[in-house]
């Protein structure tokens, strides 16, 4: 087979073009679309058809299934979106993902082809790339894309080597393609890796359409690779949750669980669907693509080579009449091949949407938290970023969701009193790791109860209202102060191992008083939250710790002096010391004033 390893480099270099195009496409119109498509995942998922709906438009939108995905795991990481709600964005996404198809199979194959413009149309994105406007600079590069996407495929469909000159190759190929039942089975396979490989469905749809376009497979062979690439595309969200917490990673496996079993259910009716695809395209459409592999038998290897490389004008009358043929069945066989992907998806979503709830629970049992590791599911419990309720009813979602989210900075301080006595840097690492994250998750939380608060505000209010929501966004900043104090002792903690300062035990000793104290006045805000009342015993309590806390830090900064000057231990050593109990009695200071917060909706 004359094929060089030059002519290899084309066919790769090919797909990075149409790889790139596609990149840069998607993420052109993510700029375009900005903050919105953050809206319409966090607004428009209250419900199954909602969240299938939303991902069927933004995977439709930014022409990327494997970047919703990502979005989606990346939200339900940040606690923005739930394990049900995600699972009906991904299930919307399989079907917004065939949109590519079809703009593959209607501009690039057939008569015409968009790549004969694509040349053009970057002379029309030039100007617009070198923009000073972030959303012409956006176009620009959507333009880009859209033109290196054809332009690629054009040339991927040029670099394919011919095999209708080298019939051996073919046998080869037909071998595998008459197994039965194990052929479907073995280009399913390939599908699957292959979009593993190349990291994109779209691209991997694309070779498929070239490989049957060329007789390389026959349509069910193609069809059972786009089976595959259904499977493959799921690698992508489970790469992005390799690290993110359990709800992310129960997030992915869902994806990769709906995709597989809709291809095992598909693998009962596969004759019968890849049938009814091909009969429905031939009733409506230029030929029928079943019947490509025949057509092309037919042809010699000069007549193929001549058809597909000679212009018109070249052909004589039988050629031409062939050629036209060609174009059909290539048209006939993409329009089949995406007719097939979407329907298959549609059906798919359409049955697996009323088993979510049975989804949720299978990725709970199989993916557990670790014993030691007691990370959980951080999302906004009791409000919605969607429509809002009555006044009323939102102010009180509002308090409850501050209780949670102090319950949540309270497992914060438990990590790092754990990060203070882990005796080797790796468990040291992980629970920093850990404190970071939740470090994160309070910021965004203060973010989202906080906006929720002023969209309930721009309602009509009764005073005693708008004095109720002054006081919670003052109680939510105080919470997030808290965190934001337990990020600061675990980063002191961190710079003294890299010091490779020691603490006495008199010093830790000192540390684990101030802690005790602060634990008390925890104990108190959480049950002041809790019962949205202050008395006043409970504010004498927490007047009581505060005042414990601002002594026991004077005393100790004193005593700090003194046994630095004795030579107890270095400067260095009483730095990191006395910026911890510092932190310790600002977070008195955040406690105290969570509690006024709840306190002050009484007058």
């Amino acid at each position: 087979m004359d094929y060089t390893f030059f002519d290899f480099l084309k066919l790769v270099g090919s797909l990075g073009l149409f790889l790139y195009g596609m990149k840069i496409m998607s993420e052109g119109l993510q700029k375009l679309a900005g903050e919105q498509l953050r809206t319409i995942l966090t607004a428009m998922t209250r419900n199954r058809l909602m969240g299938v709906l939303t991902g069927i438009l933004i995977t439709a939108l930014i022409q990327s299934s494997s970047a919703t995905s990502v979005m989606v795991v990346s939200f339900v990481n940040a606690g923005l979106l739930t394990l049900v709600q995600s699972i009906g964005v991904i299930m919307g996404a399989n079907i917004g993902t065939t949109v590519t198809a079809w703009m593959i199979s209607l501009f690039g194959f057939g008569k015409f082809s968009i790549s004969i413009i694509s040349i053009p149309l970057l002379g029309v994105g030039l100007p617009l790339i070198f923009s000073a406007k972030s959303k012409r600079k956006s176009l620009g590069e959507f333009i880009f894309g859209f033109a290196f996407l054809f332009l690629g495929l054009d040339y991927l469909k040029n670099s394919m080597p011919d095999l209708q000159n080298n019939p051996e190759v073919l046998a080869f190929v037909s071998d595998f393609s008459n197994l039965g039942f194990l052929s479907t089975l073995i280009f399913l396979f390939i599908g699957t890796i292959l979009t593993i490989i190349v990291q994109s469905s779209s691209a991997t749809v694309a070779i498929t359409l070239i490989m049957c376009s060329r007789g390389w497979i026959d349509f069910e062979s193609a069809a059972a690779m786009i089976m595959g690439e259904n499977i493959g595309t799921t690698i992508t969200a489970n790469m992005a949750a390799f690290s993110a917490n359990i709800s992310a990673k129960r997030a992915a496996f869902a994806h990769l669980m709906f995709n597989t079993l809709g291809v095992i259910w598909m693998l009962f009716v596969f004759k019968a669907f890849t049938g009814m695809t091909a009969n429905i395209i031939n009733n409506i459409g230029p030929a029928n693509p079943a019947e490509m592999t025949g057509f092309l038998s037919s042809l010699s290897p000069h007549e193929f080579s001549m058809i597909t490389t000679s212009p018109t004008s070249e052909l004589s009358a039988d050629l031409v009449a062939k050629q036209n043929l060609y174009h059909s069945y290539e048209a006939a066989t993409s329009y089949g091949l995406s007719l097939f992907h979407t329907m298959f998806n549609i059906i798919n979503v359409f049955i697996m949407i009323w088993f979510v709830n049975l989804y949720e629970r299978i990725c709970k049992i199989i993916i557990k938290p670790k014993v030691d590791d007691e990370d959980e599911e951080f999302q906004l419990q009791f409000i919605s970023t969607g429509m809002l309720s009555t006044a009323e009813l939102s102010i009180l979602q509002a308090e409850k969701e501050m209780e949670v989210y102090a319950r949540r900075t309270r497992k914060m301080f438990k990590l790092v009193q754990k990060l203070a006595v882990a005796k080797d840097e790796v468990k040291f690492v992980k629970l920093f790791t850990r404190i970071e994250k939740y470090e994160g998750i309070s910021d965004r939380m203060e973010i989202e109860i906080g906006s929720y608060l002023n969209k309930v505000a721009e309602g009509r209010l009764s005073n005693r209202s708008k004095e109720r929501i002054r006081s919670i966004l003052r109680g939510v900043t105080e919470i997030e102060s808290i965190a934001d104090s337990c990020h600061n002792m675990a980063r002191h903690y961190r710079r003294k191992l890299e010091a490779n300062a020691v603490f006495t035990e008199g010093l830790r000793e000192n540390i684990g008083m101030m802690w005790k104290e602060l634990e008390k006045a925890l104990d108190k805000m959480q049950e002041v939250l809790k019962l949205q009342e202050v008395t006043d015993a409970d504010m004498a309590d927490s007047i009581k710790y505060e005042n414990r806390l601002n002594e026991m830090r004077n005393m100790l900064k004193r005593k700090n002096i003194e046994d630095v000057n004795d030579k107890i231990y270095d400067y260095q050593t009483g730095v990191f010391y006395t910026d911890l109990v510092q932190e310790c009695e600002r977070m008195g200071d955040y406690i105290i004033n969570v509690v006024e917060s709840v306190k002050l909706k009484k007058f």
